[in-house]
């Protein structure tokens, strides 16, 4: 992964992955190096396998989509909140099979390939999350 800050007000950063490196785990371990708390994320690229999720409201967990072949990033959107090392990112991604059919969901984990290119603007609010019982999802408070 390398990376480089294009804007300081607001900090903005592109960071642009390797293929071969798992984009959530990376994406999280940015996001605590470069403390930062509250971000929208953006992303294109590609990945070489992807395990999507599916929030199943009476299981209350995600209900895993295991994508086993190479996939186009048609869009990935979402959202870093935290505080020091508890930082939580939360994203969800729209991809593209060879056939043109598309599937989308929670990203619960990819490999990436060749490339993803990642965009993160840092807002000036400091955000956190905390488990919503009724829903069973942890939600922003405001």
């Amino acid at each position: 992964m390398d990376f480089r800050r294009v804007n300081d007000r607001p900090n903005t950063f592109v960071v642009v992955f390797e293929p071969g490196e798992e984009a959530m785990s990376t994406l999280t371990a940015f996001a605590r190096e470069q403390s930062l708390s509250a971000s929208q994320v953006t992303a294109i690229g590609g990945f070489e396998r992807v395990v999507l999720g599916y929030f199943d409201r009476d299981r209350r967990d995600y209900q895993p989509i295991p994508i086993e072949e190479q996939v186009e990033v048609l869009a990935l959107i979402g959202d870093i909140v935290g505080d020091g090392d508890d930082v939580k990112v939360h994203v969800h991604a729209v991809v593209g099979r060879r056939d043109g059919s598309a599937h989308g969901g929670h990203l619960l984990e990819a490999v990436v390939w060749p490339t993803l290119e990642v965009v993160i603007t840092e807002t000036p609010a400091h955000l956190r999350r905390r488990f919503d019982p009724e829903t069973g999802a942890a939600l922003i408070v405001m």
